[in-house]
């Protein structure tokens, strides 16, 4: 049984992973506003951007604008993704606290995304760590470790080596990726024990979309290994480009409300993390967004048992 008071971070990845996901790209002043909104709803940790050629992800082409206007945030703590030295080296000079190198275990996904080897991963991401030493935490974002679209099953001595490598390059912090949408509860603790006993405490972070409905199972299963600290998006917004049929992460809403229930302490107000939602439903009309609190509204017992303590 949990500590009524032990806390969970919640990293709210939807201005990267669920904006590089959608074909129309949403403004820069509409994503200070996303930011905005998120940080009075009491989210403290933000991955805002992405650092790719714009004409590949026209999405991320206002990168530093975005970290820029996150970074007035006292108190946020601001991570952003990079698939090479040249990504790194501009997320640094922009000022980020965090940085995440996706790293595919699958060799098909990871030439498809990256256009490197794993191995060839694991060596640029030697550099980027000796670039952000000092700078910015690094963190070995490890891909497709529960399955891939491209080249299916993922043996687990791959994720083990991989692991190896990531930890031998110089990561802060290994966080698991459900990158495919493909993992099932039994397999989330098998893996995440699997990555533990090589990573131990810098296993700190799991990555879980909800393609077949599963997202938020997967991430109970996290909980119960001791993993304190979950992506997600709000309304559900992402996938990956290079993933075929991965959609949507894991919904903001949705697992505040199952870690506040459960007597996890977030720092978010639900309410107010709901509202955020009337950003996205202006910035992208029609876009379709998820989350069955949005759709339910929080039962009355969630806020009995807040008044209670």
């Amino acid at each position: 049984m949990n500590h009524p008071t032990e806390r969970v971070i919640v990293t709210e990845v939807g201005m990267r992973d669920g904006l590089q996901s959608i074909s129309r790209t949403m403004s820069t002043d509409d994503k200070k506003r996303w930011i905005d909104a998120a940080f009075e709803a009491g989210i403290r940790h933000m991955e805002v951007a992405s650092f790719v050629p714009a004409k590949l992800l026209p999405q991320m082409a206002d990168a530093e604008a975005v970290i820029a206007h996150a970074l007035t945030h006292d108190g946020l703590v601001v991570t952003a993704l990079v698939p090479n030295v040249k990504g790194a080296q501009r997320a640094i000079d922009s000022g980020v606290h965090r940085i995440v190198a996706p790293i595919s275990v699958s060799a098909a996904h990871s030439l498809a995304n990256v256009r490197k080897t794993p191995t060839e991963m694991i060596s640029a991401f030697a550099e980027i760590c000796s670039l952000a030493k000092g700078h910015a935490e690094t963190i070995a974002g490890l891909s497709t470790v529960f399955g891939c679209t491209l080249q299916g099953n993922v043996p687990h001595d791959d994720i083990g080596n991989i692991t190896r490598q990531a930890l031998e390059a110089g990561a802060d912090v290994i966080a698991l990726g459900d990158t495919t949408g493909q993992a099932t509860p039994r397999q989330a603790g098998e893996i995440i024990d699997l990555v533990r006993d090589i990573a131990c405490a810098k296993l700190r972070s799991v990555h879980f979309h909800d393609t077949r409905g599963l997202g938020l199972a997967n991430t109970l299963i996290a909980l119960q290994h001791g993993i304190r600290e979950m992506d997600s998006s709000l309304a559900g917004l992402g996938g990956c480009p290079h993933a075929p049929g991965a959609t949507g992460n894991v919904n903001t809403e949705d697992l505040v409300f199952m870690l506040q229930s459960m007597g996890y302490e977030t720092g978010i107000n639900i309410e107010k993390l709901i509202a955020s939602r009337s950003v996205l439903e202006q910035a992208l009309p029609g876009e379709p967004l998820y989350g069955y609190l949005a759709r339910a509204g929080v039962p009355s017992q969630l806020h009995a048992s807040k008044a209670a303590r």
